[in-house]
């Protein structure tokens, strides 16, 4: 490609056409789910390294209002209320607090996860896969910065409805997590408190509060 000029212009009128592609599929994405009021996402979550013989397999979900979010994976209910994070353990009793300023950059939370590749990422698009008769395009999207701990992120669309329906995250160090949503829901009847850590539930718990 770099031999040769006629090829280089080519190859990079193509990826130009990729990436307008990819940018604009992406955008159809976050209105998509701005739109909604909420969203409920039950999921599957696979964590993978074969150089460390790792494989966890688990189920979750996750209600998304906003920034607000409240997560259930591996035994732990994680709230997030739009200024902090309740993780609640039954398994050790325990309640740890933080800060929502606290949750680290470059990982893709829940109220993130329909937007995170606003900012950082470079794409484009890639392969296109037949799930049950749904049609999932693919977007590669990769870290600008060179210290980022993610190689990549894949992040199938379903080209109909335009809502994610797999997300593959792989690290430098050679572990891959997939998350493949099983059922999205959207503008449901919600708790009022679904959002909100009541203390008064958890008296003999330990409370954790992270500085």
């Amino acid at each position: 490609m770099k031999k040769l000029l006629v090829l280089f212009l080519l190859a990079t009128s193509t990826i130009f056409a990729q990436d307008n592609e990819a940018n604009k599929l992406l955008n159809e994405v976050s209105t998509k789910a701005k739109s909604y009021n909420n969203i409920s996402i039950a999921f599957k979550y696979v964590l993978e390294n074969t150089e460390e013989n790792i494989k966890q397999e688990t189920k979750g979900d996750v209600v998304m209002e906003g920034d607000k979010y409240r997560l259930n994976i591996l035994g732990i209910t994680r709230i997030y209320d739009g200024q902090n994070i309740y993780s609640i353990s039954p398994e050790d009793e325990e309640v740890t607090v933080s800060k929502g300023s606290d949750q680290d950059e470059s990982t893709i939370t829940p109220s993130k996860m329909l937007t995170f590749y606003k900012e950082g990422f470079t794409f484009k698009m890639d392969i296109v896969q037949d799930v049950s008769g749904r049609k999932i395009q693919y977007v590669k999207l990769s870290p600008m910065d060179s210290n980022s701990e993610i190689k990549y992120v894949l992040l199938g669309i379903d080209t109909k409805t335009k809502h994610i329906y797999r997300l593959i995250e792989v690290g430098k160090n050679g572990t891959k997590t997939t998350l493949t949503v099983n059922s999205f829901k959207t503008n449901e009847t919600l708790s009022k408190s679904l959002f909100t850590f009541d203390k008064n539930k958890f008296k003999d718990y330990y409370i954790n509060k992270l500085d």
